[in-house]
């Protein structure tokens, strides 16, 4: 079997290496010639653990090639993945006008029956829309699949060789058996597709981002009600997650959710909610919580400094939006750096990965440090904003004596408080008693 992915982003890069490492002949296709001639290289545009070995793995063994030819994958595919970016447009909308000129490309180049598999997300109703699209550009025969991602940054590459479910919205059963083969080496173990329809898999894909952003915004309304009542987030967070009902994902308080997906599938669906005149109340207040704590956050830091804010200097732990990317998109940590700029703090920061994306956005009015521990150097506080494995068990004796003015700001309650202060720290936290 003969795949074609068009666009070579987080998504489609993954995806295409996924297949390609498990035997299947991939052709990845992008306009951007740099990229590719990069890709070729072995130059990985993006991170994520284990992406680099898988890319180079199956680049070399000819089985994962690169092209800005659009034809030539076309014709060299059976199934052709559209994997480009929707981002969200100024009403919340996702902008699909990748999508649909990729599609228009596809029909326009076809020669025989192709299959067009939709791995970008899209709002329901895009596959009507697509059809239609594709119909009106050829005479060929064709079928269109919706086959949402399901990928976390940081584990993407697990997520796909292991995956909870594989979503695939046919409704023709010969196509479903096409899907069914290019996944059996991921389910060995156990049938995990679930096949539906197109509008059904596209509306899936949404309501699963949206359902676990709902779980961290009520957490982090949570928070704020713990600090003002003395209860303790995590305390709770335990109570609640033990319930089989409710489980122990995605209950974690912090400084607010970011990247490239929940923020932009809670505007989404929330303006499909409106399209169709049914109001998404519930995701537009995961949307307000969100940018709320945010706010709060870095609110409760600036409060310590008001004042002095001149004469301060903060470290700052982490920049991406979570742990293991180089991803700063919509990222908490951006928020809050930006703010403390605003005020007239200096901040000195690391972060593993996200060092040279963040540069580009917070230009050289931030000192970025190559060790976390050299961003303590001449700080007053330190700020925690990203929970990479590397900071969750620093020296705090040694962080003590860096610090001028010996006090944490823990975005993502990563310690535990008495231990902290047993070191002589004054520690912040989020929805925790910090007495």
């Amino acid at each position: 079997m003969r795949v074609g992915v068009v666009g070579v982003g987080y998504v489609g890069l993954v995806t295409a290496a996924c297949l390609a490492d498990s035997g299947t002949d991939v052709i990845c296709v992008d306009s951007n010639e740099e990229k590719i001639r990069n890709l070729r290289d072995g130059a990985i545009p993006i991170y994520e653990p284990g992406l680099t070995e898988i890319v180079n793995r199956t680049r070399t063994t000819g089985r994962l090639r690169f092209t800005t030819s659009l034809k030539e994958a076309v014709e060299q595919s059976l199934l052709l993945f559209i994997a480009v970016g929707t981002p969200s447009g100024e009403d919340g909308s996702a902008d699909l006008s990748a999508v649909y000129s990729v599609a228009e490309g596809i029909a326009e180049c076809m020669d025989g029956y192709r299959i067009l598999v939709g791995k970008s997300t899209v709002p329901v109703g895009t596959h009507a829309k697509v059809s239609a699209l594709v119909a009106g550009k050829t005479h060929q025969p064709f079928d269109y699949v919706s086959n949402p991602e399901f990928l976390k940054e940081g584990s993407a590459i697990d997520d796909f060789m292991k995956p909870e479910r594989i979503i695939v919205g046919a409704t023709d059963p010969k196509v479903r058996e096409i899907m069914r083969h290019l996944y059996a080496p991921f389910m060995r173990r156990k049938e995990r597709i679930i096949f539906m329809d197109p509008a059904s898999a596209e509306l899936t894909k949404y309501a699963a981002n949206c359902m676990l952003a709902t779980r961290i915004s009520f957490m982090n309304e949570l928070s704020a009600l713990c600090e003002v009542v003395g209860a303790d987030i995590e305390l709770v967070r335990a109570g609640i997650g033990s319930d089989t009902r409710i489980g122990n994902a995605f209950l974690f308080a912090g400084a607010g959710f970011g990247g490239s997906c929940f923020p932009k599938d809670v505007r989404a669906l929330i303006h499909t909610g409106e399209q169709h005149g049914t109001p998404m109340s519930i995701i537009k207040a995961v949307r307000q919580v969100n940018a709320q704590q945010q706010d709060r956050f870095a609110r409760h830091v600036l409060n310590y400094y008001a004042g002095r804010e001149d004469r301060t200097t903060l470290a700052v732990w982490g920049l991406a939006f979570k742990a293991r990317t180089d991803d700063i998109r919509e990222s908490p940590a951006i928020f809050c750096v930006q703010e403390f700029l605003k005020v007239g703090i200096q901040v000195r920061a690391h972060d593993p990965e996200a060092m040279p994306v963040s540069r580009q956005v917070l230009g050289e009015s931030v000192a970025f440090c190559q060790d976390h521990y050299e961003a303590l150097d001449g700080a007053d506080g330190l700020v925690v904003l990203t929970d990479w494995q590397q900071f969750r068990n620093p020296d705090f004796e040694f962080v003590a004596r860096k610090l001028s003015g010996r006090v944490i700001f823990d975005g993502r309650n990563l310690y535990d408080p008495g231990y902290v202060r047993s070191a002589g720290i004054e520690y912040h936290c989020v929805g925790r008693p910090n007495a």
